[in-house]
Parts: structure tokens; C-alpha cells; sequence
């Protein structure tokens, strides 16, 4: 019987022939996000892989794609309905009111990193179990919170190598916006019902505004006559727009107000967002979020808003422009004879001691093949001991990219190696 991974999921591995399968481009992408957080001063946040399966219903909402068609279900022992996450949003916010976070000085800025699952069709970038860098921000309703949040997604992407991106903005306004556009929204919808998809029959009564995230080309053909919530907002909903269009051209974040974004779950309000890359193709989306003010209160919290993002490494690394190789270990023993080993294994402690990265041979291959071995394994030297090196008290070190090769006194210990390592 042959055993393979499930379906939607993917193994990370040596010599893995995609992007995302290949374990040092996780190790730059995984360096670059903590190196940004670190600068935009986001503390980092581990939370549970699974949650009750109320939360996400309460708070992505019972009628989206997510809740009626993606989510992993399952009943434990204990008979409690539980949920492998779908997205991080629901999980920080349930830590931030179970905590008391909010008493916290806000903002409060949080991020985080880990496997999110959807039972969804498997495409270029798209699993069932995918890695997604998030970051979120509780307790301040500031438009230059938006644009900070934006400008990070948008960074940490550039600084990833990320071609041709553009960030897609629309603001959906806060409850005096709804309140005047959804019944206009409805009525136009309900006119035409006979000329939508079965899904956006369904949320006519629910969430029409979640029409415009149909992927049916008929509905979005007849939504390019519907009414925009653009012209609906309120003057502190357009105020918090024109605050964010200022800073991000001010930061130089490029973007494109696209007024039928509206996101695929329920907690949206205001700022809307999707980093999208042209070097994905059709399914171009890269990274998205937006703001949540009343997600804390529905979860049981204060009155506070908060606004986030959430950008799959996957995906990133598809678009991304991979750095170029350098040398993976900084030495590699090779061992010439049964008698030269344990001092080599001794001084590969030593420098590993001392913060290098070296390795030695354990299959007991000739000089040639250990010498193919330092250089299969990315080493930037050869360090050569034998029996004419152990009776000189020295090791040879050869300089794996330029041929050049010397000798280096170990009689008094690694310190003489150790300098040459540095050097």
C-alpha cells in the first residue's frame, strides 16, 4: 500500500521542486515577517489550530462561503462542536476578550503565523491546509491605523521580492452607511432576481451586500448597474476614507479604489483591502483584510475596534522573486581516516559551540566523495584533517568557491580556525 499526503496539502522537503515545498525560502519568508514586526513594534500571538465552531459562525458569519461550505467540523470526545480555523481574526479577537487584553495600553498590535484549513478545490497556491502570516490591530479607530496596516502587508510583500502588485481599497461604510444603502441594494436585487446565482438568491434576505463577492459571471454582469455603497457613506464613513487615500499616497503604497470590493466575511465595516499580484495569473490575490469595529462587542468584549490582515505564504512565494543562494554551511570536515574522525567531530562541537554551521561525513565516503558531499551541502569551506594534518597540529582549509586553500594551527584548540572562519 502506497501512503500519500491528503488531498489540498502539501510536504515540505530537500530538494522540493516548488517554491513552497522548498524549506530555506520558508526560512527567508519566516526571517523577513519577524524582522518586520519587530519594526512596526506587533508582538507575536500562538493560538489554538481549532476553536469552537461558534466562534467562527458568530463572528465570519452563518451565511458565508467560509461557515456553509469550507470549514473542517468535527465533535470530540466530549461531544463539543469544534472547528479547525479557518482564518485568524476570530481566534486573536476570542484571546484579546478572554483575556482582558483590552486593559491592556492600546493599540494592542498583534501578529501571527500558522495553518489555516479550508475545504476548498485545490488550485496553483490554494491547499486545504495553507500558512498564513496575519497581523491585527485592537482599540484604535484611527484611519492612520488603516494605512499603517496596509503599508506593512504591502512592505513585507516588496520586501519579499513580490512583482507587480496594486492594492485594491474600498470602504464599506459604518452603520448609518448600511442603514441608507441596503434597502437601495435589495430593491435593485430582488428587480432582478431571476438573473442571479442560487447563492445570492439566498443571501437577499441575509447580506445582499454579499453579492458582490459572487464569483457567477451572470450576477457580476448585472452588478455593474447595481448601486455602489460609495455613494451612500456617511460623512465620518467618507472622512475615514479620504484619511487612509492620503496616507497611503503619501507612503507611496500604490492602489486602486475598487468600490464592488466588499471581502468574503460578515465583520467588515470602513476600510476594505486586496494586495493583488499580476504575476499570479487569475487567482491574483495575494494578501487582504480590513477593519471589524463591532467584532469585539459581538464576541462579548467593550465597544472597541480593530482592523487586520492575513497573507498566505504559499502564495507569496509563488510571486515572489526567490534570493539568490549563498552558501548554506560555513564548513564541511572531511575526514581522511578512521583516526581523523573523532578529532573532526570534536572541533565540528567546538565551532557549532562558536555559532557556526558545519557538518562532517557519517558515511564513510572516500576524499573525493566527502569533497562532493561539502559542496552538495552548500559549504562555504572544506576543513581537511588526516594523518599527515594530525601530526603537524594543523587542518587545511579550502575555499570552496575560489580553490584557494591554507593551513590553520589547531594545536591550542579551535582558535585559530575559528579566526580564519570569521575572517
Amino acid at each position: 500500500m502506497k501512503y500519500r499526503g491528503p488531498k489540498g496539502t502539501y510536504d515540505v522537503y530537500p530538494g522540493g521542486r516548488e517554491p513552497h515545498e522548498k524549506p530555506e525560502l520558508w526560512a527567508w519568508a519566516e526571517r523577513v515577517a519577524r524582522d518586520f514586526f519587530h519594526r512596526y513594534n506587533y508582538v507575536e500571538v500562538r493560538l489554538p489550530i481549532f476553536e469552537e465552531e461558534v466562534l467562527y459562525v458568530r463572528s465570519v458569519g452563518g451565511t458565508s462561503d467560509i461557515v456553509r461550505k469550507e470549514m473542517f467540523i468535527f465533535r470530540d470526545k466530549g461531544g463539543r462542536e469544534l472547528a479547525l480555523r479557518p482564518e485568524g481574526t476570530a481566534g486573536v479577537v476570542r484571546a484579546y476578550v478572554e483575556h482582558g487584553l483590552y486593559k491592556l495600553a492600546q493599540p494592542l498590535k498583534m501578529w501571527y503565523l500558522g495553518p489555516m484549513f479550508r475545504h476548498e478545490r485545490q488550485q496553483k497556491g490554494r491547499y486545504r491546509q495553507h500558512v498564513q502570516v496575519g497581523a491585527e490591530v485592537l482599540g484604535s479607530a484611527d484611519p492612520l491605523v488603516d494605512v499603517e496596516i496596509i503599508a506593512l502587508l504591502y512592505e513585507f510583500h516588496q520586501a519579499l521580492g513580490v512583482k507587480d502588485e496594486v492594492v485594491y481599497l474600498n470602504n464599506l461604510g459604518d452603520v448609518e452607511t448600511r442603514w441608507r444603502y441596503i434597502p437601495e441594494l435589495r430593491a435593485f436585487l430582488q428587480k432582478n432576481v431571476s438573473e442571479l446565482d442560487p447563492d445570492s438568491k439566498a443571501r437577499l434576505k441575509t447580506n445582499p451586500l454579499r453579492t458582490f463577492d459572487s464569483k457567477d459571471k451572470n450576477t457580476q454582469a448585472l452588478l455593474t448597474e447595481a448601486p455602489l455603497i460609495g455613494d451612500f457613506l456617511s460623512e465620518e464613513s467618507r472622512a475615514h476614507f479620504g484619511a487612509v487615500k492620503e496616507g497611503l499616497k503619501v507612503l507611496g503604497v500604490p492602489y486602486v479604489v475598487d468600490e464592488r470590493l466588499v471581502r468574503g466575511l460578515d465583520y467588515y465595516t470602513l476600510t476594505v483591502f486586496e494586495a493583488k499580484s499580476a504575476a499570479l495569473g487569475a487567482q491574483d490575490t495575494i494578501g487582504a483584510g480590513g477593519r471589524y469595529n463591532g467584532l469585539v462587542e459581538e464576541l462579548g468584549g467593550p465597544d472597541l475596534p480593530g482592523i487586520g490582515f492575513g497573507t498566505g505564504i504559499e502564495r507569496i512565494l509563488l510571486a515572489a522573486s526567490a534570493p539568490e543562494k549563498g552558501p548554506r554551511l560555513d564548513a564541511f570536515f572531511v575526514a581522511l581516516g578512521s583516526e581523523s574522525r573523532l578529532p573532526a567531530f570534536t572541533l565540528v562541537a567546538a565551532l557549532r559551540a562558536h555559532g557556526f554551521s558545519c557538518d562532517l561525513d557519517y558515511m564513510h565516503r572516500s576524499a573525493k566523495g566527502q569533497f562532493k558531499q561539502a559542496d552538495r551541502a552548500g559549504a562555504r569551506f572544506a576543513l581537511v584533517l588526516g594523518e599527515e594534518e594530525l601530526a603537524a597540529g594543523v587542518c587545511s582549509l579550502h575555499d570552496m568557491t575560489s580553490g584557494e586553500q591554507r593551513t590553520v594551527t589547531i594545536v591550542d584548540g579551535p582558535e585559530e580556525l575559528l579566526r580564519a572562519l570569521r575572517s
